[in-house]
């Protein structure tokens, strides 16, 4: 099962019901009503102590909705092959359970969830080696060991007081509207990461590569190769991820 993995961290809120409530004391009389920010307060508060096992089931559902909305490599695809065997081994890591697939697409990409989901687009293993798409995945293994993405969605929850949750499920765990599941992936799953969290997952890659025994230079090898597609001004990681030459550069200090 590759949906129980549990995040490393849990945020703890800046902005408590107390708060919201005593701005609104304050509030001009043409802004919302001192029962709707009391209800928004709340709902933010909730997102703040959403649990682990909450987290992980809204990964599972918006792994499930890119699942569902790409086209998944079959298991004698070529481009499946080829990853099940760069991946031998790779059904977990540092603690986590790892569900690896490639998407069949042209797009330079790859991204991984909170609950263990890393998905590979076949556009970004034609461009890199066995090695390099290695260090790719150890790169979104590292977002989701450092708990970055699992902060970015509880901050989404927090700043989008109105997110709908839609019944709850036999388990009690409840689950995101599916109207509201693009906006929250493209807030969760497709903006950019701060600098600090590319960096920090840039540094568990060469670890992940040292512990693997793969070949550290494979790291800024690809670095090089995603900097002459066009740096940040193309599409997937060359949009969402910071310049890959200066990455290349800092990681090439730091192998030793």
């Amino acid at each position: 099962m590759r949906k129980n993995i549990k995040p490393k961290t849990s945020l703890c809120s800046l902005l408590t019901a107390a708060g919201l409530a005593s701005l609104a004391l304050f509030a001009p009389a043409h802004s919302q009503s001192f029962g709707d920010i009391l209800g928004s307060a709340k709902k933010v508060a909730q997102a703040a102590t959403v649990s682990d096992q909450q987290i992980v089931a809204y990964f599972s559902q918006m792994s499930d909705e890119m699942d569902r909305q790409n086209t998944l490599a079959t298991a004698k695809n070529p481009y499946a092959v080829r990853l099940a065997k760069l991946t031998t081994g790779l059904t977990s890591y540092d603690g986590l359970n790892l569900d690896i697939k490639a998407y069949i697409a042209s797009d330079v990409n790859a991204f991984a969830m909170g609950d263990g989901t890393v998905r590979v687009y076949s556009g970004l293993m034609d461009k890199l080696t066995d090695d390099e798409v290695r260090c790719v995945i150890g790169h979104e293994i590292g977002h989701v060991k450092l708990g970055h993405g699992q902060k970015r969605l509880k901050l989404a929850l927090q700043q989008d007081a109105a997110l709908s949750v839609a019944g709850t499920a036999s388990s009690g765990v409840r689950r995101i509207a599916n109207s509201e599941l693009g906006g929250l992936i493209q807030n969760v799953i497709s903006a950019q990461h701060s600098q600090a969290a590319e960096t920090a997952s840039d540094d568990y890659a060469l670890s992940f590569m040292a512990a693997k025994a793969y070949p550290q230079a494979a790291c800024p090898s690809a670095m090089d190769k995603l900097a002459a597609l066009g740096g940040g001004g193309g599409i997937g990681l060359l949009k969402t991820h910071p310049d890959p030459a200066q990455r290349a550069k800092r990681m090439r200090a730091k192998i030793k």
